[in-house]
């Protein structure tokens, strides 16, 4: 199958499923990459945590932050379905730095990554993105906005209804009356941004060597695994993540690496116009994209 048949495919089965998506997978090896209209910005809800957590680190390198220095975190208290972690917690607890960016990265704990956000604002986060050259992404505000949208105002009976709402009342610029899906003031960004920010964590880049060895160690730690995972991971293969999630967006990026030295970045990001909270067909479908563009880029 050529390109433009693929592609064209791809497009068709995302339209049918109700899905609209930004997809890029690039070969790390030679450059060639493949993608979905590559450039179209989405809100990044949790994807935001990767930046984050490499600017936590490069500040430890530095030495401007201590990362076994105990911090007094405050419970989240969390009670609706998704939050994890101390973000659940019912009282406080004391977590060295280091351990919150595992918590962070491994099971997307929105309260530790708002400790690690208190320590490097969202701005100081971007800028830190921009130093190692990589534009496009952008940190506007705290993790735990991504918990507090329509959808927690409703009764779990209704939820339908926040989505609905999530569906129908953006604007064709990407504004939206909900801040957490409006890309002016919600953490931002594409697919090709994130697979920039993937390819200079995993090749020699103006990122420090040591944080980018810990950053890939600890996507490598990802627990949430229903997405594209089912896709990529086997016997022969490393896959190294993280998940993104708000309302009707659901995003993926990681690499993929193979056991014949295949190494591949992969980023997917989607808005479902389907009014439901849960939809693991729609998991299924980005997944099966994102694989379809693989395997051609592979072959």
């Amino acid at each position: 199958m050529n390109t433009e048949t693929l592609l064209a495919r791809s497009r068709s089965e995302l339209d049918d499923g109700g899905l609209r998506g930004s997809f890029l997978v690039r070969d790390l090896r030679t450059g060639y990459e493949i993608g979905i209209d590559p450039e179209l910005e989405f809100p990044s809800a949790s994807l935001v945590k990767i930046p984050l957590a490499t600017a936590t680190l490069e500040r430890i390198r530095r030495g401007e932050l201590d990362g076994s220095a105990p911090i007094d975190v405050e419970p989240g208290r969390a009670t609706a379905p998704g939050p994890t972690g101390l973000t659940r917690f019912r009282h406080p607890a004391r977590v060295a730095i280091d351990d919150l960016l595992y918590l962070t990265m491994a099971i997307s704990d929105e309260t530790a990554a708002d400790t690690l956000f208190a320590l490097t604002p969202p701005a100081e986060v971007t800028r830190m993105t921009r130093e190692w050259g990589v534009s496009g992404i952008t940190a506007r505000h705290p993790v735990a906005d991504l918990s507090d949208t329509p959808a927690e105002r409703f009764d779990p009976t209704d939820v339908h209804l926040a989505h609905a709402l999530a569906i129908t009342a953006g604007t064709a610029g990407q504004g939206h009356p909900v801040p957490q899906l409006d890309v002016t003031r919600a953490s931002s960004g594409s697919a090709r941004a994130f697979a920039n920010l993937l390819e200079a964590l995993w090749k020699p880049s103006k990122v420090d060597n040591e944080v980018a060895a810990r950053v890939r160690e600890l996507m490598g730690l990802n627990l949430l695994r229903q997405r594209l995972s089912p896709d990529f991971v086997s016997d022969a293969t490393k896959w190294s993540s993280k998940t993104g999630t708000v309302l009707n967006m659901r995003h993926e990026v990681g690499v993929v690496e193979h056991a014949d030295g295949g190494i591949f970045a992969i980023a997917a990001l989607t808005a479902s116009r389907v009014p439901a909270a849960i939809q693991p067909e729609a998991e299924v479908l980005m997944a099966r994209v994102a694989r379809a563009l693989r395997d051609h880029l592979r072959a």
